[in-house]
């Protein structure tokens, strides 16, 4: 197949799929604000709604292992299209919705629906895009995701000052249907027939990745320090900075938009920089053992000292979270090009499964605890730090030295 012009690429490529991931990362990232006032409306305890947060981690880990063969067998145009069409629906079952079990309904089909986003563009970029272009493409679509978490912080916290969350939903699932018209409509397919290995030997290639010893000395990093990432920035850092910090819906606000804006620093340092630093043989296994390192620091100072240099630590959280995502390529780099798509799947997989269980348990731990009679503060804290001694270990098993052979 041939390529068309790049300036095409960009118009009828580029911008719709990073608006799909701008979208998958604001529904990730939007129970940050929306939590509290789910919470008072329904009265929820944080259990519950550590639940409903998560149910969407938990649909979208589910689907990854599948979503790899589904896109090399049907191309990113008709896989994408069609879940995003099924976000849509869950947006609409959650604005609609006045039972926990309605809610959880509606996130777990947002989380299925937007489960292609990235995995479909870095598909299309590879089937569209010389290969020289592939490193920028990575950053910049996940700025364009940093776009996404920024849009569900501050500018959120706004726009339910003036109407109601409910009405937001409708609207963005209203988004949601107009992107997946788009890329239906406007980006170009690959061949008619279905393409790639069959079902059975590509099943042979998922097996292949989770019995490789390298895939699994990153994958206690994505479940705990990625996934860690994502259940906090995702629902209890909100709840942390008003139960420890003291903190206002509006100061919580402008704290999760310089959270997003690190993040999107850290996408859009990748995007300029990343293949430039290899070229001068800077490995970027270092950048991310780094950034890890500095996450943790970061993290154990937050959890020891609430309210110590808040506003400087939970930034750096961001950017080194952004960082974290070179784990993609130090693990597919393994893996020869036919699997590096599992690979990145497999991995993706641990990362949602991390994410939804840590999002949920901290709820359930800090709700047990209380009905110990433990205070608030004290509950989350303990929570926080169970949450640092597991992704302490897993750094200590990425960095042993038996594990880099």
């Amino acid at each position: 197949m041939s390529n068309p012009p790049h300036q095409a690429n960009w118009l009828r490529l580029f911008l719709p799929f990073a608006a799909g991931y701008f979208l998958s990362y604001l529904f990730r990232t939007v129970n940050a604000v929306i939590g509290p006032v789910l919470a008072r409306e329904l009265n929820l305890a944080d259990n519950a709604l550590g639940l409903l947060t998560s149910t969407y981690f938990l649909a979208f880990g589910a689907a990854q292992l599948p979503l790899g063969m589904l896109l090399d067998r049907y191309g990113p145009r008709r896989v994408e299209s069609g879940l995003l069409l099924l976000a849509g629906t869950g947006v609409a079952v959650f604005a609609m919705s006045d039972t926990l079990g309605g809610l959880a309904i509606g996130r777990a089909l947002i989380g299925l629906g937007v489960s292609a986003c990235l995995m479909a563009s870095f598909k299309a970029f590879a089937l569209w895009f010389p290969p020289e272009r592939q490193a920028s493409l990575t950053g910049w679509v996940m700025a364009a995701g940093g776009l996404g978490a920024l849009a569900a912080s501050k500018p959120l916290e706004i726009a339910i000052g003036f109407t109601s969350w409910r009405i937001i939903a409708l609207g963005l699932a209203v988004a949601t249907a107009i992107v997946a018209a788009i890329i239906w409509l406007r980006v170009p397919d690959t061949d008619n027939k279905p393409e790639g290995a069959g079902f059975a030997e590509q099943l042979a290639g998922v097996k292949a990745v989770f019995s490789s010893r390298h895939f699994w000395r990153y994958a206690p990093m994505g479940l705990m320090m990625t996934g860690g990432f994502m259940a906090v920035q995702g629902l209890w850092a909100s709840r942390w900075m008003m139960v420890l910090e003291n903190m206002d819906r509006a100061a919580v606000a402008v704290r999760l938009t310089w959270i997003s804006g690190a993040m999107l620093a850290g996408f859009l340092f990748m995007g300029f920089f990343a293949t430039g630093l290899v070229r001068r043989g800077i490995k970027l296994e270092k950048v991310y053992i780094g950034a890890m390192l500095a996450a943790l620091i970061s993290f154990a100072l937050i959890s020891f000292q609430p309210g110590f240099a808040g506003d400087l630590l939970w930034p750096i959280l961001g950017i080194c979270f952004s960082l974290s995502n070179i784990a993609y390529s130090l693990v597919s780099q393994a893996f020869p090009p036919a699997l590096s798509g599992r690979a990145n799947t497999a991995l993706n997989l641990l990362v949602f499964a991390g994410a939804f269980g840590l999002q949920w348990g901290i709820g359930g731990f800090v709700d047990l605890l209380q009905a110990q009679g433990w205070a608030s503060e004290a509950a989350f804290r303990a929570a926080f730090l169970t949450l640092l001694g597991g992704q302490t270990l897993a750094l200590v098993w990425l960095l042993l030295p038996h594990r880099r052979a």
